[in-house]
């Protein structure tokens, strides 16, 4: 069990995040598990340690494996799930959006095919596919010198 400086660090972090428009209960999920000891509970676990009901702690869950930060996984002998924030989350998450600006890109390329060239709406949308064209292409780069500075 975490100590209280540190569930108060925990807490801290999480309204922080969720201050910056990160889910509130995902944040207070990702911030739980970030600082058990093992990387790891079930959804009991943090239901108990959050106060929260099964549902938030479901839909937390959800979202935070949607985004690649936590990973279930299987107890074995039994029907439950224990969740972890694996080493390198933060990296992983962040390898996985080259994705998402792909669809991204093509969802504004679609729009703009629909939209009068001369239109601000279309100097928006182009200029938001560009800077997720920039993202894709130099997050890899990043990403690189990240995994070089931490060899």
């Amino acid at each position: 069990m975490p100590t209280d400086e540190v569930e108060e660090f925990a807490e801290q972090m999480a309204a922080t995040l969720a201050a910056a428009g990160f889910p509130r209960m995902a944040a207070r999920v990702m911030m739980a598990l970030m600082t058990a000891e093992s990387g790891r509970a079930t959804a009991e676990e943090l239901s108990r340690q959050l106060g929260a009901s099964a549902a938030a702690i479901s839909g937390a869950t959800r979202y935070l494996q949607s985004m690649a930060i936590i990973r279930r996984l299987s107890i074995p002998g039994t029907r439950r799930h224990r969740y972890e924030l694996p080493d390198h989350a933060w990296y992983d998450a962040t390898s996985s959006q080259g994705q998402l600006y792909t669809h991204l890109i093509d969802l504004a390329e679609r729009g703009l095919s629909a939209m009068r060239p001369d239109s601000k709406t279309a100097q928006r949308t182009a200029e938001m596919a560009d800077y997720f064209r920039f993202m894709r292409e130099r997050l890899p780069l990043l990403l690189e010198e990240w995994k070089a500075t931490r060899g």
